[in-house]
């Protein structure tokens, strides 16, 4: 395994190659509080490249002082990869199914797929309003993962109406007629409605990777 540090703010992103190849790449998005895998899992079969993303404050990515999390933080770690590898087909796992998910919406005509995976942080956080909840840590005891991301993250408001929304820009932009495949078995409201939206497939995760084989 390799390791590329992308440059994201002020944080250090580990962008890891755990497989040679030519053609599409394909990117791994891990679970909350998980990093890369150490080598490509075995249910992976891809003929290209194989890399993996540390989001901040996890792996061996920058750890940054005082928090500050949310879904958009990780999809600009995500979209700083993909503007690094260029077109990529995406699987997430927990909550980097959800970053998949804003990542295949906001960047169509990059992103060709994204199968949508179980993993920690699947469920999310809250799908409407709730009361700020605040905390501080010991910034000297903090390594990865970082426990405001854990926090944070966990907390992080995700609206049923804002996950159609990638998908229906995914659908539009991509040229794809199926530009998600749902391979998880736990289904949050988010993932729910979004599994409701024309353009997306439900399927194993070994059948859903096969859709978008290059």
């Amino acid at each position: 395994m390799s390791t590329t540090f992308l440059a994201h703010n002020r944080v250090q992103l580990a962008l890891h190659q755990l497989q040679e190849g030519t053609g599409r790449p394909l990117l791994l998005l891990h679970g909350l509080g998980e990093q890369s895998p150490a080598r490509v899992p075995a249910w992976i079969t891809w003929p290209g490249p194989v890399y993996a993303l540390d989001f901040t404050g996890h792996g061996q990515s920058t750890v940054p002082v005082g928090g500050g999390y949310s879904a958009e933080i990780l999809l600009a770690d995500a979209d700083t990869a993909l503007a690094h590898l260029g077109e990529c087909t995406v699987v997430g796992r927990g909550l980097g199914a959800y970053i998949a998910l804003m990542l295949a919406g906001a960047r169509a005509s990059k992103v060709r797929g994204a199968v949508l995976c179980d993993g920690p942080g699947l469920w999310g956080g809250p799908s409407g309003p709730t009361s700020a909840d605040f905390v501080v840590l010991d910034d000297s005891a903090r390594t990865a993962p970082d426990p405001y991301a854990l926090h944070e993250l966990s907390k992080d408001l995700r609206p049923r109406d804002y996950a159609q929304l990638f998908v229906r820009l995914a659908l539009e932009h991509s040229g794809l007629d199926e530009p998600f495949a749902v391979a998880a078995r736990v289904r949050p409201p988010w993932l729910e409605a979004v599994v409701g939206e024309v353009g997306v497939a439900e399927c194993p995760r070994e059948a859903a990777l096969a859709r978008y084989l290059p």
